[in-house]
């Protein structure tokens, strides 16, 4: 009986260590961790401090600059149209031109409309008694429609991915005529990995844009879409969105409070489909927006993603654009009925087309003028109660001497426009050393004005240091966040990518990937892959500005990010 007791007596005391060591052990895991974490941080300050210190840096007094109060003119900044050329040209004197998505205007499996057009001017179809043929322009729905709506630009025909942008071109006063509400079957979809689907579908019911835009709301996963002034899917999931917080009014104050909400826990939104899609190969997103087509297609997608419709159909409708004479329409009714035979449908299939076909849209036609509203309302409202803080790293070596930096200049002044009132700007030029050309302060007239006046008197010379800069911009944006703890950083670097001098993006990445602060460059003559190496840290976009659209492309890419 001893010897038993004496047995229970040890086993609680070996009880009693071990429960003692877990819990130390627990805890001083945990205390490990948050010292860790702690220790991160405080590493990343020191770290910052020291490479600051090495780099010469001056401070410029600003200098006021003329500004023009008018609002951005999206048709002034647009390239001329050459700059998208043709996938098909006429083969006759009696011919429509057409504008089309690039989702099937383009090459490969992105080819079918530029296939069928083809056939089309090689099968003799006559009309007004002459040989009739077509030239198709692969251009963006958006942009399509900035240059319809312009006027700097008008096709006889239009075939957008969705009958929204058609809706957007009448409410600009454009003559519009619907000729086919569908050339090809297409959808828009929420694509969710499989984990992430599977929990939507445990705790909601189902997946649609309702249970995700709830779940985004409750902070519950991270989900990206698109530029809705520039992607079909984007401006669609825009208004799918507003429409489920109130169907009765898209803009009321319920729509307007349940999107702020949304938005609120939307990390980021993509200035492009593929800046998206690599956010989301990297991790960083659970979920994203895509057309069907295109998820078919994507082999890196295949077997980890569920795609689930939503919103309107993207069945490409097509449309007459303008006063056109008779024969032009008659040539442009001949095309759709051409398109739509059994053949070329069936081809289209093959390409990722005309699948999902049971699928119905969810939404109404919305009028042209709701949705020019609804775009306004996203610019207004995306941030939400945050602000943006930027800072401009704008390259002066001597590389870019003449055309680059001119373009440069030209790219900012113009597109500066775009740049919201609530945020705040600074500007930082580098060549051997860097400059603070201006401190960061919100971006009222008077900071318009000295930003206009410091990118005005930027000068070429000496090398280039792009990795100082970036430091600078970075210490910068620290220092603001300190005061305005709420601001969202953000970096813009326009450089030629050449970096000769200072400290390298060896010395640097580990610091960008602590702060997390997204750093957007735009390429002149430049060497893109170290611009896009910058760039796909913190998933941010790279934008290779040439002569023709820089000005176009920076407009776009502030007004999605600012």
């Amino acid at each position: 009986m001893a010897k038993k007791n004496k047995f229970f007596l040890v086993s609680g005391i070996i009880l009693v260590i071990v429960f003692v060591l877990v819990y130390v052990g627990v805890n001083l895991t945990s205390n490990l961790g948050k010292t860790k974490m702690q220790v991160t941080a405080q590493d990343a300050a020191k770290r910052l401090g020291k490479l600051y210190s090495n780099i010469s840096v001056t401070t410029d007094t600003p200098v006021k600059g003329q500004i023009d109060l008018d609002p951005a003119d999206v048709g002034e900044s647009l390239p001329d149209i050459s700059k998208f050329p043709m996938t098909v040209n006429n083969t006759t004197d009696n011919f429509v031109e057409i504008f089309s998505s690039p989702e099937k205007a383009g090459t490969g499996v992105d080819g079918w409309l530029t296939e069928v057009a083809t056939e089309f001017n090689k099968a003799n179809i006559i009309v007004n008694g002459k040989p009739a043929s077509v030239k198709i322009r692969n251009i963006a729905s958006g942009t399509g429609v900035d240059y319809i709506k312009s006027k700097k630009y008008i096709p006889d025909a239009f075939t957008p991915s969705n009958e929204l942008w058609g809706e957007m071109v009448k409410a600009s006063g454009v003559k519009t005529q619907l000729v086919s509400k569908r050339l090809v079957g297409n959808v828009p979809g929420i694509v969710l990995s499989k984990s992430k689907y599977d929990a939507i579908v445990s705790k909601y019911g189902a997946v649609n844009v309702k249970t995700v835009t709830e779940a985004i709301a409750n902070n519950e996963f991270s989900m990206g879409y698109t530029d809705p002034f520039a992607s079909s899917t984007g401006l669609n999931f825009l208004v799918t969105a507003l429409s489920t917080f109130d169907s009765s009014n898209i803009l009321g104050d319920k729509a307007v409070q349940g999107f702020e909400k949304f938005q609120a826990n939307v990390p980021f939104t993509a200035s492009t489909t593929i800046q998206m899609r690599d956010a989301a190969k990297s991790g960083a997103l659970d979920g994203f927006v895509l057309e069907y087509q295109t998820f078919v297609n994507a082999a890196e997608l295949k077997g980890g993603y569920v795609f689930t419709p939503f919103g309107v159909r993207h069945d490409s409708p097509l449309y007459a654009i303008g006063d056109l004479p008779q024969n032009k329409r008659d040539i442009i009714t001949k095309f759709a009925d051409f398109v739509s035979q059994d053949k070329y449908q069936s081809a289209a299939k093959d390409k990722g087309f005309n699948s999902l076909e049971d699928y119905k849209s969810e939404l109404a036609p919305v009028d042209g003028n709701l949705l020019i509203a609804a775009q306004k309302l996203w610019k207004e409202k995306k941030n939400g109660n945050k602000s943006i803080a930027a800072v401009f790293v704008t390259d002066v070596s001597g590389s870019m001497a003449g055309e680059p930096l001119n373009r440069l200049k030209e790219s900012l002044l113009k597109g500066q426009k775009f740049l919201g009132r609530d945020n705040s700007i600074g500007l930082v030029s580098y060549s051997s050393d860097v400059t603070i050309n201006l401190p960061i302060a919100k971006y009222d007239t008077n900071q318009q004005s000295m930003f206009v006046g410091a990118v005005e008197g930027l000068q070429p010379g000496g090398g280039t240091a792009t990795f100082d800069g970036i430091v600078v911009a970075i210490k910068m944006l620290q220092d603001e966040l300190a005061v305005n703890p709420s601001s969202k950083p953000l970096i813009f670097v326009l450089s030629d990518g050449e970096t000769n001098e200072g400290h390298t993006l060896k010395d640097i990445k580990s610091l960008i990937e602590a702060y997390k602060i997204p750093i957007y460059t735009i390429g002149y003559n430049a060497n893109i892959k170290a611009l896009q190496n910058i760039s796909s840290i913190n998933e941010a976009a790279s934008i290779n500005a040439d002569t023709d659209d820089v000005v176009y492309k920076i407009g776009n890419l502030f007004n999605v990010q600012m």
